[in-house]
């Protein structure tokens, strides 16, 4: 969800999955969990959410009467007692704005949840304008005078809140200005999102005599049948045409609204205002995203002339791009298997982590089966220290959906081992975020290599592996490349849908290589990505964690003494540290350019393998 405060905290909403989508709502029929969000609150109308509020607010009002104007007079222990009763105000924020998440992402087509989730978001937006004084305060107070009240104990508790709360000092506006933009955030590009949300889940799809919903015709992009994924493809790229002008409009309007609060706040471009929440700087995306520019032909280009040749074509078009590999076994893996090979994987690397992941398979965490309005992709959403993560999936039986349910996984052990650091320090940079994500998919995946014995499955394992890693990395730098384009020429004026489709074109064809026919239907492709809409330029995150992780496991595969105890550590401080600290002791240093090298040469290894079988 796009924000145009500074320190929006009660709102965020989780990372989704890029391309994973909903599908046939007859897998709910086959005892697939659904969670249980009580842990939250019971219901919509649940009297412990009223008085929640009520006291949030009567707190919120309170705190400001108490403390606002007067910050920068505070000794260091007065103003930590401060930070700590903003924190339980802004954590009661942050429950009731979950609920509201979750119970809109499991089913955003239902009009009475739509109504909720957007009142809770419109009174914790209320509630929050009396809070914003404060961290707009903090950043008033003089270097000096905060470095002395720091000499405290009890301030320097939350060095690391503020460390990062004046990072944004540059940026920040007048009282006056800051809470016009937090009000009218509900308006603008929330309301936004949820058109682009509601949109989604109700476009359904003609469809070999039925009418399915978007996500279930993506998922037949990976079907076996060649005419299956080509029908699929053509139908979706239809739907999406005849719709594109309102996809259009919405990402027009966000784009500018962004470059309204970016040129208000003195961002240098588009891409800045992300870096700094990540707290990684310009120049160390920069290098990221050049690395894997240059790396598209060694990458992407060789891996798909393979797949081309492996599959006796000339050309790839575009729904052949996640095609199954000729003769691969098209298993559906039932969900107590997915369940034992996360079970087992995780565990090998410590025992701590799998009792973790055990919690979450044994309890009602995990939203599992495909559903109507149900959210596209995967999530891990880390709610509040005093409830517990929850985990969303539209699990299809894939080996893929197995790889999918690792990877959120290890979002939730980051959430549950960070949560000790309390609401405020336990939010760990987007950059980070995806480290112990994409590690718990490399620990599944080798898991599965090493148990495998038959030489084609090997060969099916190497590829899927592959393709998942250049979908992380290629694809989602393609991602970003395709929003700074879009971003830059919106800068000029309105873009039409056929100037967007033309960049959307231009990237693909960059990125994949001339093994692809892209035909004139793909350029609507862009409009169904729901990180452009509600989390600009996340993208790069997965492509920074799955590079970092690939230096990560080869120290862990290296056997690296106490690697599991400084692992386990690196996810415990959560955003107290940022990452040149948590990589040091792995001996790594992410702003060295040859460490992106490091990772791009993992997944060039993999298709070495694959070009000797």
């Amino acid at each position: 969800m796009q924000h145009t405060t500074l320190f929006p905290r009660f709102q965020q909403f989780p990372a989704l999955a890029a391309e994973t989508a909903v599908s046939s709502p007859s897998l709910a029929a086959a005892g697939l969990p659904r969670w249980d969000l009580s842990a939250l609150y019971v219901s919509m109308d649940d009297p412990a959410l009223t008085r929640d509020l009520a006291e949030a607010e009567k707190n919120a009002k309170a705190f400001a009467a108490r403390y606002q104007g007067k910050l920068a007079g505070l000794s260091g222990a007065a103003l930590a007692a401060a930070i700590a009763e903003n924190e339980a105000i802004d954590e009661i924020l942050g429950k009731a704005g979950s609920y509201a998440s979750l119970l809109f992402a499991a089913n955003s087509s239902d009009p009475a949840i739509s109504r909720f989730s957007q009142s809770i978001n419109e009174r914790l937006t209320d509630i929050s304008g009396d809070l914003l004084f404060f961290t707009l305060e903090i950043n008033r107070i003089d270097d000096a005078a905060l470095d002395e009240k720091l000499k405290d104990p009890a301030l320097a508790h939350w060095a690391p809140f503020l460390r990062d709360t004046r990072l944004f000092r540059p940026h920040q506006l007048s009282d006056d200005v800051e809470k016009v933009l937090l009000e009218k955030s509900v308006t603008g590009a929330q309301s936004w999102c949820r058109l682009f949300d509601e949109t989604i889940a109700a476009l359904r799809v003609p469809l070999d005599g039925q009418s399915v919903t978007v996500g279930e015709a993506l998922n037949r992009l990976s079907d076996t049948d060649r005419s299956v994924r080509e029908r699929a493809g053509k139908a979706v790229g239809a739907v999406f045409a005849d719709n594109i002008r309102l996809f259009a409009l919405i990402t027009n309007t966000l784009a500018k609204d962004k470059a309204v609060t970016d040129g208000l706040r003195h961002f240098a471009r588009p891409t800045s205002s992300r870096n700094l929440s990540n707290m990684v700087e310009d120049e160390v995306v920069d290098a990221l995203v050049s690395a894997v520019r240059a790396d598209y032909p060694r990458l992407a280009h060789r891996y798909y002339s393979l797949k081309a040749q492996w599959m006796g074509l000339d050309k790839l078009e575009h729904w052949d791009r996640n095609a199954p590999l000729p003769g691969t076994e098209d298993r559906k893996i039932p969900w107590d298997e997915a369940k034992q090979i996360v079970q087992k994987a995780y565990p090998d690397l410590d025992p701590r982590m799998g009792k973790v992941i055990n919690t979450f398979l044994t309890n009602p965490w995990i939203d599992v089966p495909p559903a109507p309005g149900k959210s596209p992709g995967a999530f891990a959403h880390p709610t509040v220290p005093s409830a517990h993560p929850f985990i969303l999936l539209n699990y299809h039986g894939r080996t893929r959906d197995v790889m999918t349910l690792a990877h959120e996984l290890g979002h939730g052990v980051h959430q549950v081992l960070a949560a000790k650091q309390g609401y405020f320090l336990s939010n760990t940079p987007l950059t980070l975020a995806e480290t112990a994500s994409v590690f718990g998919e490399m620990l599944t995946f080798q898991s599965l290599l090493d148990a495998e014995q038959d030489p084609a499955r090997k060969r099916t394992l190497l590829a899927g592996k592959g393709e998942d890693m250049l979908n992380t990395v290629v694809r989602q730098i393609a991602f970003y490349e395709f929003e700074t384009r879009v971003h830059d020429a919106r800068k000029q004026g309105e873009l039409l849908p056929e100037q967007i489709g033309a960049i959307w074109q231009q990237v693909q064809t960059e990125s994949l290589g001339p093994a692809f026919n892209f035909t004139p239907d793909y350029d609507v492709f862009w409009a169904y990505i729901p990180h452009f809409i509600h989390s600009p330029f996340y993208v790069y995150a997965y492509a920074f964690g799955d590079c970092l992780v690939n230096a990560l496991y080869g120290v862990y595969s290296d056997g690296a003494p106490g690697f599991a105890d400084k692992y386990i550590a690196m996810l415990e401080a959560g955003g107290t540290l940022r990452h040149k600290e948590l990589l040091a002791p792995f001996g790594l240093d992410a702003s060295d350019p040859q460490f992106w090298r490091k990772g791009l040469d993992v997944i060039s290894g993999f298709i070495d393998q694959l070009e000797q079988v």
